[in-house]
């Protein structure tokens, strides 16, 4: 994308599952070489993140980090590496919060790196959500009850482990039994569940759905029950309580602000936390700034097109 000259800013990345990092590298370096931007912006932790940020460093051109600065301090997270590896070696560094700052600022990063810049810029997720927040849609063919739960299960620490697994549904299936818990089921989660003969009886199960029916999703619910990074931070956006069907998250902050309750794969702290959310008010009252309010994005190209 253009942004100004004499600078060129090529925007690069995103969810990639399956393919190798090498090939993704070797296929970014073709494009770059064609492009020959000033700056590549990559965002997040995936593995085609890292793969821009590889193949940029090694053809010396700039790399701006979007989503800069998280930190789960669990090594076995592929994010987690990708994350780092990215901080290291890009020029400029957008965090969402001021934890990420500070994660940088513990690191190193800017002591070592004379031209690296950290810029607590907010998270990018929150300016979608609230934009599409207006344009979202219900999903067809379900019929949705007051205060549902809204629930994902999909990330491999829990899918590839069978004993984890059984114990989130167990506890799904008790919850189910009094409040309606809505779940788009990932195909592989599907296929897996079945294999293991998990019941799921309770549960309104429904296939994925798109980006604006999860909003509306989201927006509308009484609880969110998830493994997933981002739907975390976007249950916080609609001000929905959400569990954290994971031993760790990035997002240290919701845990700290009591909107996140983090209570990995066991099925008596899933319950536990279920009936203390269930029994607390909204999270209307938490501070809305915490992600920079919506403005991250203008603050993300006004500081690129003023310094460079």
């Amino acid at each position: 994308m253009q942004i100004s000259k004499p600078n060129h800013f090529l925007g690069i990345g995103g969810k990639t599952h399956g393919a190798m990092t090498g090939q993704m590298i070797e296929k970014i370096e073709e494009i770059l070489l064609k492009e020959s931007p000033d700056w590549v912006m990559v965002y997040g932790g995936t593995n085609s993140t890292l793969a821009d940020a590889i193949a940029a460093s090694k053809l010396h051109i700039k790399i701006a980090h979007v989503e800069a600065g998280l930190r789960s301090f669990n090594m076995r997270m592929p994010e987690e590496v990708n994350r780092i590896l990215t901080d290291r070696i890009s020029s400029v560094l957008f965090c969402p919060t001021l934890a990420a700052v500070d994660n940088l600022n513990k690191e190193g990063i800017g002591d070592w790196q004379n031209d690296a810049k950290v810029v607590l810029s907010g998270d990018v997720m929150q300016d979608g959500a609230m934009f599409y927040r207006s344009l979202a849609q219900k999903p067809l063919d379900i019929v949705v009850s007051d205060n549902y739960v809204l629930c994902t299960v999909h990330r491999a620490e829990n899918t590839d482990n069978p004993k984890r697994l059984i114990e989130i549904f167990e506890a799904l299936n008790i919850i189910a039994e009094k409040q309606q818990v809505i779940l788009p089921l990932h195909p592989r989660t599907r296929k897996i569940i079945d294999s293991l003969e998990i019941e799921i009886k309770n549960l309104t199960i429904i296939n994925p759905v798109g980006f604006l029916n999860m909003v509306w999703l989201i927006d509308h619910a009484g609880l969110v029950m998830t493994d997933s990074g981002g739907l975390q931070k976007e249950a916080y956006f609609f001000a929905v309580p959400c569990i954290t069907l994971r031993d760790e998250t990035e997002w240290v902050e919701l845990v700290e602000a009591g909107a996140n309750v983090l209570v990995g794969a066991d099925k008596t702290k899933i319950l536990a936390a279920h009936q203390q959310a269930s029994n607390r008010s909204a999270i209307d009252d938490l501070d809305p700034s915490l992600y920079g309010g919506g403005q991250a994005s203008r603050r993300i190209v006004s500081f690129l097109t003023s310094n460079f």
